[in-house]
């Protein structure tokens, strides 16, 4: 039986993670810096600080990693107040599945981003629980942020499933023993290794069904795609 489901936002709610590599793509070439070309897929879970100091020390950006993060993440705000770019379908699963079973949210974007793609979707209110990985001490792959929700939620992670478009999220869910369902962007694929994690992984999020959820449920083994 599944508890709870608890949701990644980029790249499952908001197809963000482009508007993210923009950004920061422009940025580091802006301020005296070099994007390597397995950048974007480290980049992809980190928390603020974690992308801030990556930028600022690995890739030489002319900025302290404070800076960094403000800089950047009020871009970010500024995109989103022209426009939050919602997956199709994506506002109406998670309404569905509201309706059935407690929601959690553990995202990588700072807490006021959430609040802003929530705000914008319509989706506040789906949502228990919503965390920040700047808000636990390590980002993804590390499990704090889905531990983090699922005790706020009240339930085992053993017994919650989550929703992961990255290898790094799908990473991170699987060590904190939540059950993955994997819906890979088409233009970031998911590690093979991380896929193996994943007990289902699905083409689009409007695949995610009720009884995708209860599949997924303790009891299922990974899937073989």
């Amino acid at each position: 039986m599944t508890d709870a489901v608890i949701f990644d936002l980029d790249g499952v709610i908001v197809d963000s993670e482009p508007v993210w590599e923009e950004v920061r793509r422009r940025y580091v070439a802006d301020h005296g810096g070099q994007w390597q070309p397995d950048s974007q897929r480290r980049l992809m879970g980190m928390s603020t600080g974690e992308w801030a100091r990556y930028l600022s020390a690995e890739l030489g950006v002319d900025r302290s990693p404070q800076q960094v993060a403000t800089e950047v993440v009020d871009e970010m705000a500024r995109r989103y107040l022209e426009h939050v770019p919602l997956i199709a379908g994506a506002d109406e699963v998670v309404r569905r599945l509201a309706g059935t079973w407690p929601m959690g949210l553990a995202s990588s974007s700072p807490a006021r981003l959430i609040e802003a793609a929530l705000r914008a979707t319509g989706l506040t209110d789906a949502f228990s629980v919503t965390l920040s990985t700047e808000q636990v001490p390590r980002g993804k792959p590390a499990p704090d942020v889905y531990l983090r929700v699922a005790e706020r939620l009240g339930f085992d992670p053993t017994r919650c499933v989550a929703v992961e478009d990255s290898s790094n999220g799908v990473r991170s869910a699987s060590a904190a023993g939540t059950r993955v369902i994997a819906v890979p962007h088409a233009s970031y694929p998911i590690d093979p290794d991380a896929q193996q994690l994943a007990i289902l992984v699905i083409p689009t999020i409007r695949d995610l069904t009720d009884q995708a959820v209860r599949d997924a449920a303790p009891g299922a083994g990974p899937s073989d795609a």
